[in-house]
C-alpha cells in the first residue's frame, strides 16, 4: 500500500520549485549582464549622447589591461569625446572622411575611428571586477536604427576576447556579441525646449535606473524565496527524522502521551 504524503509536503516542495527556479533566473540574468555592453543602451537620432562601455573581467584568474572599441566607418561621427580613466592611457587613432561633415563648429575633415585605453603599470580590472569607459559622441546619424560598437578585451595572460558578433536573426544571443546602441527617432523638441541630446542622455539614464532597480528586485526575490525553501526543506527533514526516532507503541504509532494503567483489587477495577 502506498503512503499518502503528510499534508507539509505540498507546500514544501512548491517552495523548493519556487525559489530554484527564481535563483536560476537570476543566475542566468547574471550571466548575460557579464557581457560587454554599451550602456544605457539607446539614444537618439541626430542628438547627443554619453555612451558607457561597460566592461567586465570575465576570467577566474586574469585581468583586464585592454580595451578597445571601433566607431563604425558608416556611420561617420563628428565629435567623440572621452573621459580619463585614472590608471590607464587612453589612444585615439582617426580615418578622413569624404565628403566632410559639416557642424555647427565648422566642417570635419577626419573622425575618430578606434579608442583604446591600455591599463598602466601595476593596474588592471581585476576578476569579478567592471569598468565603464565613457565616451561622449553625437551628432549621431539620422538614417540608422542602431550603433554597433565593436570591442576587443585583453587580458594580462595573453587572452584576446572579441565582442563583435552580431545577434542572430531569431534574436537569440551569441558567445560574444557586440555592445550595440539603439537609434530612436527624435520627438521634435527645437532650441529652448527639451534637445534631442537632453533626451538621449537624461532618458536613457532614466531608463537604465529602472532596469539596475528591477534587477535588484528580482535579485533579492530570487534570494529571498530560496532562503524560505532552504527553511522550509530544514523544516521537513528534521521533522522526518524526528518522527522516524519516536520508539513506536504496541499500535505501531508513536506515542502522544503515557497510557493508562489498569489495575485491579478485590473492590473492582480502578485506573492508575
Amino acid at each position: 500500500m502506498t503512503a499518502t504524503p503528510p499534508r507539509w509536503w505540498a507546500p514544501a516542495r512548491t517552495a523548493l520549485a519556487l525559489g530554484a527556479a527564481l535563483l536560476l533566473t537570476v543566475l542566468g540574468s547574471g550571466m548575460a549582464a557579464a557581457h560587454v555592453t554599451a550602456q544605457p543602451g539607446w539614444a537618439t537620432q541626430g542628438g547627443y549622447a554619453m555612451v558607457a562601455l561597460r566592461v567586465p573581467s570575465e576570467s577566474d584568474t586574469a585581468g583586464t589591461v585592454k580595451v578597445e572599441v571601433t566607431l563604425p566607418a558608416e556611420h561617420p561621427i563628428a565629435e567623440v569625446l572621452t573621459t580619463p580613466m585614472p590608471g590607464w592611457t587612453e589612444r585615439i587613432t582617426r580615418i578622413p572622411v569624404n565628403p566632410p561633415l559639416r557642424t555647427d563648429d565648422g566642417t570635419v575633415n577626419q573622425v575618430v575611428h578606434t579608442i583604446s585605453w591600455t591599463a598602466q603599470s601595476g593596474k588592471r580590472l581585476e576578476p569579478a571586477q567592471f569598468a565603464d569607459f565613457d565616451v561622449s559622441m553625437g551628432p549621431l546619424p539620422e538614417g540608422a536604427d542602431q550603433l554597433v560598437l565593436p570591442v576587443v578585451q585583453t587580458y594580462d595572460d595573453g587572452t584576446v576576447v572579441r565582442w563583435d558578433q552580431p545577434r542572430a536573426a531569431d534574436g537569440a544571443e551569441p558567445e560574444h556579441p557586440a555592445p550595440t546602441l539603439a537609434l530612436r527617432p527624435a520627438t521634435g523638441a527645437g532650441h529652448g525646449g527639451e534637445t534631442a541630446a537632453t533626451m538621449a542622455v537624461g532618458g536613457s539614464a532614466e531608463a537604465a535606473g529602472t532596469g539596475d532597480t528591477a534587477a535588484r528586485w528580482l535579485g533579492g526575490a530570487g534570494l529571498l524565496f530560496g532562503v524560505i525553501a532552504l527553511i522550509v526543506a530544514a523544516g521537513v527533514a528534521g521533522r522526518t527524522r524526528r518522527v522516524r526516532q519516536r520508539p513506536l507503541n504496541r499500535h505501531g504509532r508513536p506515542p502522544t502521551a503515557p497510557e493508562p494503567r489498569v489495575s485491579t483489587s478485590s473492590g473492582g477495577r480502578r485506573s492508575s
